[in-house]
């Protein structure tokens, strides 16, 4: 079994459920007492959030570089940076480690391919739904046409994010205006709809809408257990 590498912290909320994600997985896969293989370098997110607010990405690209080559010296053989809008700064990050990340948004289209979608609602911070390092991505590797709310429905979206949910807070009018803007998605012609921030899964889950959601954190962590169990 591969060691898997996570640079978490952002938030601990969401990290908290790819290690429990990853340990059933393994469980799943091999029974028994068996857990995953993990090294965790988690971050200060106040600090990255901060950086990220400010715009200064390639500070935030210093500090998880660091958090690589940490986890990387701890044994990883391949890394999860478990957030989907620091994957922003992956390309600054590959050059200055050896072993290889996991991207996110590959681990997610390769999924909606699988399931025949090909049309795709997309939330998240506003930096993954609006900057193309995520969704053009999509669109160009994959080619997945993704469609975002609108300015006021992005703004709330992001504000609940840092507001609420980074912060272990769950709050059932938040999770109504999210499902309001799944539906509104749906109705644009969105085949499913992205949970694109790790922390949304938290509040909105399969059982309150009809829509199809793909929960980033649990696909990354899918994938994960596949490479950590691959030869």
């Amino acid at each position: 079994m591969k060691t898997i590498g996570l640079i978490g912290g952002m938030s601990w909320e969401s990290t908290a459920s790819y290690y429990k994600a990853l340990n059933q997985g393994i469980k799943q896969q091999l029974g028994g007492l068996h857990s995953a293989k993990i090294c965790l370098y988690s971050v200060n997110f106040h600090e990255i959030e901060q950086l990220q607010h400010q715009g200064k990405w390639q500070e935030t690209a210093e500090i998880l570089t660091d958090s690589a080559r940490a986890v990387e010296a701890g044994g990883a053989d391949f890394i999860l940076i478990c957030t989907n809008t620091m994957h922003k700064v992956v390309p600054q990050i590959e050059p200055y480690i050896s072993k290889p990340i996991l991207h996110i948004a590959d681990a997610t289209a390769e999924k909606l391919l699988a399931d025949g979608i090909s049309k795709v609602g997309l939330l998240g911070t506003r930096f993954t739904m609006e900057q193309d390092f995520y969704k053009q991505r999509l669109i160009d590797k994959f080619g997945i046409e993704v469609l975002i709310p609108d300015d006021q429905q992005r703004t709330l979206v992001h504000d609940v994010i840092y507001q609420e949910l980074c912060k272990g807070e769950i709050n059932s009018s938040s999770r109504k205006e999210y499902l309001a803007i799944v539906d509104d998605l749906a109705q644009r012609g969105a085949q499913a709809v992205i949970l694109g921030c790790t922390e949304i899964a938290l509040l909105v889950e399969p059982q309150h809408t009809d829509v199809k959601l793909y929960d980033t954190t649990q696909i990354h962590a899918n994938a994960a257990v596949t490479w950590a169990l691959s030869e």
